[in-house]
Formats: structure tokens, C-alpha cells, sequence
């Protein structure tokens, strides 16, 4: 049992959970839940290729880990690093394939965000805005995947929301650099948005882009179907709004003690975001059950 908890942590189960509501809403937003089939596959891929980059992620940050005390299973030796190289490999190779039943389009997703992983970890996560860039790109391409799983066509609501949710999840991000700062300087050698401007500036950054999400959450209350109108969806993504804003100011005053905190705080107000988008999207969708 104690290594299998090892795996979840080694592969943030809670993030797959949270991707597979992503595709889901994808879905009904876009105009139909697919087949039974189908539907298992278009999961299939988000849950293992956010495994595979978790896994060969932790492989890469062994040493940044342990300089900034984040006790993950490669750092406290639950697990040996080899084998975080096989479950990467492994579920890889699961998640592009299940995508190889479903559609081209899908087919192209999983092959870009794969190979885009695999950089991240060895290179990308050293650049400014880029590394961060990827990991918020994570966070929203399901929402794209989702949308081609049943559609040949992009939906406008759904690109609103993969707006919403990059621009979020790369203010998110930023506070991680900004927390991780003397780790990525003194064993990664990276050149992070706060190494190459100064903390002060890259929470400003981070406070704006949390700003612009906001902005379209709202837009899309007063604009965009199933949210035009919808008490369901404004009262969580208000709450959500208000969570962001707040972590935001917090790095703005540079409270260095309450960082880990307030990244818990900003995880919780894009969940609540993300669940209250899955409940409001099935508004008027088909279902072939």
C-alpha cells in the first residue's frame, strides 16, 4: 500500500482527476458527450501523459527537490529514480496510443504535449516564461483535446476557457519560481522569470495575469452559453476569482512565510473553478446512453 501511495505521489493523481473533468466539460461544451468507448479513451490520454510528465519530472529534479525541501518519493527514497523513468515510458506509450483510436486531431495533441514534457524536463523549465508556459499549457490543453475528441472545429467557449485557465495556471507558476527561487539558482543553474527580473517584478507580472483571468471568467457570465446568465457557474467562479486575487497580493507583498500556503490556495480556487465550468456545461448537451 505504502509504495502504491508512493506512485500517486510520484504522479500527482489528483491532477488526472482533475484533468479528466476538464475533458469531460470539453465535451458537453463543445456539444456532445461521445460514445461510452470513446469517452474511456479521450480520459485514457490526459491521465497518462500527465503521469508520464510528472514521473520524468521528479527523475530530472531530484537534486532542486531535496535543496528546496519537497519531500517527493525520489528525494525520500520510497521510490528509486529508475523507476520513475519506467512509469514515465510506460504511460507515455498507453496515453498516445489510446489517442491513436480516437481521431487525428487527438493523435496530435498527445503526440506535441508528449515530446513537450519530455523538453520541459530536460530544458524548457531553465528558460523564463517558457517553462512556465508549458506547465499552464498542461493545465488548459485539455479543453482543446476535449473539444476534438468530439469536433473538427475549435468552440468558441472552450478557447475562452483554455484562455482562462493558461493565463491562471502561468500566474500560478510564476509564484513557483518565485518560492523555488534559490533552489533553481544554486543546483538547477536555471534562469527563471524571477532570477532573470527580480521577484518584485514577476509578482506583478504573476498579480496581472490573475487579473485577465478574472476578466474572462466574468466575460464569459454576461457573454458566452452555458455560462451567459448562470448563478451556478458566477457564485463558485466569483469565490474562485477572489481565492486567485488574494494569492496574488499576498506574493505582491512578499510574505515568504505564508508561500506554500497561499500555492495550496490558488490549487483549491482552480479546482472550485474547474468544477463549477463541469457542472454549468452540461446545459442542453446529448448524451448516447
Amino acid at each position: 500500500m505504502s509504495k502504491l501511495m508512493s506512485l500517486f505521489k510520484l504522479v500527482r493523481i489528483e491532477h488526472s482527476i482533475m484533468l479528466i473533468i476538464a475533458v469531460i466539460a470539453a465535451e458537453a461544451i463543445a456539444g456532445a458527450i461521445p460514445s461510452p468507448g470513446i469517452l474511456i479513451l479521450s480520459i485514457i490520454t490526459p491521465i497518462f501523459l500527465s503521469m508520464s510528465a510528472f514521473a520524468i519530472n521528479d527523475y530530472f529534479d531530484i537534486d532542486t527537490d531535496r535543496k528546496n525541501k519537497k519531500m517527493r518519493p525520489l528525494v525520500t527514497r520510497e521510490l528509486k529514480p529508475t523507476y520513475a523513468i519506467y512509469i514515465s515510458a510506460i504511460s507515455l506509450i498507453i496515453g498516445i496510443a489510446s489517442s491513436i483510436l480516437i481521431n487525428t486531431y487527438c493523435i496530435a495533441i498527445a503526440v506535441i504535449f508528449g515530446a513537450l514534457s519530455i523538453l520541459y524536463s530536460y530544458w524548457l523549465k531553465r528558460l523564463p516564461i517558457l517553462g512556465n508556459a508549458y506547465v499552464a499549457f498542461a493545465m488548459a490543453i485539455p479543453f482543446i483535446y476535449g473539444n476534438y475528441v468530439v469536433s473538427s472545429s475549435i468552440n468558441y467557449t472552450d478557447l475562452l476557457i483554455f484562455a482562462l485557465i493558461f493565463l491562471s495556471g502561468l500566474a500560478r507558476e510564476i509564484h513557483g519560481t518565485i518560492r523555488d527561487y534559490e533552489g533553481d539558482m544554486k543546483v538547477r543553474n536555471a534562469v527563471t522569470l524571477p532570477i532573470a527580473i527580480g521577484t518584485p517584478a514577476s509578482s506583478y507580472i504573476s498579480f496581472l495575469l490573475y487579473i485577465f483571468s478574472v476578466i474572462i471568467s466574468i466575460f464569459m457570465f454576461f457573454y458566452t452559453r452555458p455560462f451567459f446568465h448562470n448563478l451556478i457557474y458566477i457564485v463558485p467562479i466569483l469565490i474562485s476569482d477572489a481565492m486567485l486575487l488574494y494569492s496574488g497580493y499576498i506574493f505582491l507583498m512578499h510574505k515568504k512565510r505564508s508561500y506554500d500556503k497561499i500555492r495550496n490556495i490558488s490549487l483549491i480556487a482552480m479546482g472550485i473553478a474547474l468544477v463549477c465550468i463541469f457542472i454549468s456545461s452540461f446545459a442542453g448537451i446529448q448524451i448516447p446512453f
